[in-house]
């Protein structure tokens, strides 16, 4: 798990800001309705951001992120993955949210990130679309430079890089599939990743000509961007930096 219930994300509001939000449901290829939080900035031609929660799915923080993306002049789009499993029901803090983790699949997430790229895209097609995503969604972001979108990026904090979860590939293994550029924001104390891992994934992102940066915070840890963990404040700060350097580079 990543982020507290409660958890917010560690970046400013901007004053004044004008957006509008929607909670809604979607509908992937398959037929399957899901969550979505929408966040709509309003400025044609924009990037526009699909928000891909960590194990949890859907829940407050990622809706904030959506926010904090649209006082920037993005649409964004966070949306949840347990639509299959779970149904439409909003969810308390204590959801038991691993019997539904594990019955997600690669070809049901892309489906669903699929169906949030066609809301981002509704008359606005020649858009620059991101992904970004946390822990298993931040490996998920990854894996969705394969998923046949379109993307002009991809993004994942502390997601798994080599190893990947029943129903999925590691995204080391396919990044020969990938279609656009990658950036990777890990903790340095991060037991799960160790660094062997990290360079494997630059390996084989270098060896398939993948353009990315992989990046790695020493002394952070798995979740470190939250605004709760000031001692990772700095860490925090500069990824947001990297995130919106990484989207007006490639959009």
């Amino acid at each position: 798990m990543c982020f507290r219930h409660d958890a917010h994300p560690p970046i400013e509001p901007i004053s004044g800001a004008a957006f509008a939000t929607e909670r809604l449901v979607l509908t992937a290829g398959d037929g399957t309705e899901f969550l979505a939080y929408a966040a709509r900035a309003g400025h044609p031609g924009s990037p526009g951001i699909v928000v891909m929660p960590d194990v949890r799915g859907l829940f407050p923080f990622y809706e904030e992120l959506a926010d904090r993306f649209a006082e920037r002049g993005y649409d964004a789009v966070a949306i949840d993955y347990f639509g299959r499993t779970a149904g439409l029901e909003d969810r308390e803090a204590d959801f038991d949210f691993w019997p539904h983790v594990e019955q997600t699949t690669q070809d049901g997430v892309t489906a669903d990130v699929a169906a949030a790229v066609e809301l981002l895209r509704s008359g606005d097609g020649d858009r620059p679309i991101f992904t970004i995503g946390f822990c298993f969604g931040g490996s998920g972001s990854w894996l969705q430079a394969a998923g046949g979108h379109g993307l002009a990026g991809v993004i994942g904090f502390y997601g798994r890089p080599v190893t990947g979860r029943p129903g999925f590939a590691a995204p080391a293994d396919i990044a020969g599939d990938f279609g656009c550029p990658v950036l990777g924001l890990m903790g340095g104390a991060d037991e799960s990743i160790p660094p062997q891992d990290i360079e494997a994934f630059d390996d084989a992102l270098t060896a398939a000509n993948v353009p990315h940066e992989l990046h790695t915070y020493a002394g952070a840890p798995h979740s470190f961007f939250d605004r709760s963990a000031d001692e990772h404040a700095s860490a925090s700060a500069d990824a947001w930096e990297r995130v919106l350097r990484f989207i007006e580079v490639n959009r």
